[in-house]
């Protein structure tokens, strides 16, 4: 956004402006104070809502966190103020949270000065990373169902960036080639594994 002629339409601050600008840009700094800024705001809502304040501080991390990443990863589509959007993502999670606690029926009680909550983009973003999550999770299932030496060859290839020429040798494979080939057969079964897993997982 050009900083001579203000967007008049967007609905961002100069500090929303600047603390998106830094954030993306790496600036811890900007993160925390972004944490601080509105805090009290998330702590009130959940604490309002049969939460404590272990509660707050566990959903407002994950909403700043949600934020973050689509922060850096440029994907941030904001129809709104930064405020809004966390109260709008905090309040989508600990509503699940809620939920997925009683067998009843759950009502929030909301600030007047947030809303409205529901056309601010932040239940995509939410659905979004929750989604990201369960697959990151079934993932993690998955590999630990493989078995050796299945387990330990990808891990050693695709998380700790090791060579085909160190895991031949640490494995003890005739040649590179033979690695390769074990590690093709590895990927395979751990492809079939993270499907079926993923497919049984509830939505």
């Amino acid at each position: 956004m050009s900083r001579g002629t203000p967007n008049i339409s967007s609905p961002l601050t100069p500090t929303d402006d600047a603390l998106i600008a830094a954030i993306r840009g790496g600036d811890e700094r900007a993160l925390a104070h972004l944490y601080r800024l509105h805090w009290p705001m998330v702590s009130h809502f959940v604490l309002q809502n049969s939460g404590s304040e272990d509660d707050a501080q566990d959903v407002y991390q994950e909403g700043v966190m949600v934020f973050y990443e689509k922060v850096r990863d440029g994907s941030l589509e904001l129809s709104c103020q930064i405020k809004t959007y966390l109260y709008a993502v905090c309040r989508r999670l600990w509503l699940k949270r809620l939920t997925s606690k009683s067998r009843f029926g759950v009502r929030l009680l909301d600030d007047e000065e947030h809303g409205p909550y529901l056309n601010t983009g932040a239940e995509d973003d939410v659905l979004a990373a929750e989604e990201q999550d369960r697959r990151f999770a079934t993932m993690s299932e998955a590999l630990n169902s493989l078995g050796e030496p299945c387990k330990s060859l990808l891990e050693g290839f695709y998380l700790l960036d090791k060579s085909m020429q160190d895991l031949t040798a640490e494995f003890g494979y005739t040649n590179a080639d033979n690695a390769k080939n074990q590690k093709y057969k590895c990927l395979v079964r751990l492809k079939k594994l993270f499907f079926t897993h993923y497919k049984e997982e509830p939505i």
